[in-house]
């Protein structure tokens, strides 16, 4: 009896199902993200590539060399650009990613889940890191609770989600893997309200001398080595949800950082204000001075329906409780 009482309880401390983090995409509770989504509203506009090695354990194979730069911008298309071992890929955005509720931007590799066990994927991981100087960079708190006997190898085993968090390439192809920026610890030096560039960093993979460690000082186990030209993790692009762009952003006297998008809009206009938004009020109206909408309240991110709205010209009045004022124009296509 004792000895059967050991096997089942080593069979349930095995189980994946006891990972404690979302579980793969398409299952019942995961945080993946399509890259069709309509909460992305922007991606990676310039990526520059310090590429690693194809097996850090053998230089002489070289670096890898799959993809371009070019690869990893713009939305997720399959199209990727492979990092090599402890390659890096450093990128900007049109504007600023800020801190808003939830998940702020999402990472996107090509991991492939498998056919016969959709909670197991084929996953090459990376470390992402944050900077709103583009010198100083925070890491989010990785976390890999998978086991590190045995060495997972360059092809034909599955990983499970579930044990993995903050790592990016945890989902499978076409569903970003989540970053929100209250996980990042505060630093003196870093504005989660304006970051300027996001960092990916490949995990090695490796559970010998060259192994990474997460946060809690746990090896972070994944295929190596991968002894091929698209060797490490595959960036296929970087989507933001949380953005300030340049040319929409608006600034109150208080500091309250607003942008409008999208501006002509044929259905639905979207407010996103960063700062203290108790008692943002705004209106939009004709150019006649008929109100279409409002007043409303404006929060951190406000949708105004203007489907109902004849096409042409109206004015969006937003407005703080101690007076201040901006006015811009938006057009209803």
């Amino acid at each position: 009896m004792k000895r059967f009482i050991f096997v089942i309880a080593a069979f349930l401390l095995a189980m994946p199902a006891w990972g404690q983090y979302a579980p793969q995409a398409g299952v019942p509770g995961s945080t993946a993200i399509s890259s069709s989504s309509s909460l992305f509203t922007g991606w990676a506009s310039a990526c520059t590539l310090q590429r690693g090695y194809i097996n850090i354990d053998s230089p002489s194979l070289g670096l890898a060399t799959y993809g371009t730069s070019l690869m990893a911008l713009g939305i997720a298309d399959h199209g990727v650009v492979s990092l090599g071992d402890s390659g890096v890929a450093d990128l900007t955005f049109p504007g600023y990613i800020y801190n808003g509720p939830g998940a702020d931007f999402a990472v996107f590799e090509n991991g492939f889940i498998n056919g016969a066990n959709d909670s197991q994927a084929f996953l090459e991981l990376a470390f992402v890191e944050v900077s709103s100087d583009g010198v100083n960079y925070a890491r989010f708190p990785a976390h890999s609770l998978t086991q590190v006997n045995t060495q997972i190898p360059g092809s034909g085993v599955y990983m499970y989600a579930n044990l993995l968090d903050n790592l990016a390439g945890k989902y499978g192809s076409g569903y970003g893997t989540p970053f929100d920026l209250d996980d990042v610890p505060a630093m003196a030096w870093l504005d989660k309200s304006r970051v300027t560039n996001v960092r990916v960093i490949d995990v090695v993979g490796a559970i010998g001398r060259h192994a990474a460690h997460d946060a809690a000082g746990n090896i972070i186990n994944d295929p190596y080595p991968t002894n091929f030209a698209t060797g490490g993790f595959d960036l296929d692009a970087v989507g933001v949800m949380h953005r300030l762009a340049n040319d929409g952003v608006q600034q109150l006297p208080n500091g309250i950082s607003l942008n409008i998008y999208p501006n002509p809009s044929a259905g639905s206009l979207f407010i996103d204000a960063v700062g203290n938004t108790e008692g943002l009020k705004g209106v939009l109206t004709s150019v006649t001075g008929t109100v279409a909408r409002g007043p409303f309240d404006v929060k951190e991110k406000t949708e105004i329906g203007l489907r109902d709205c004849p096409a042409g010209l109206y004015y969006l009045t937003i407005q703080d409780s101690n007076g201040n004022k901006w006015v811009g124009k938006v057009t209803r296509l």
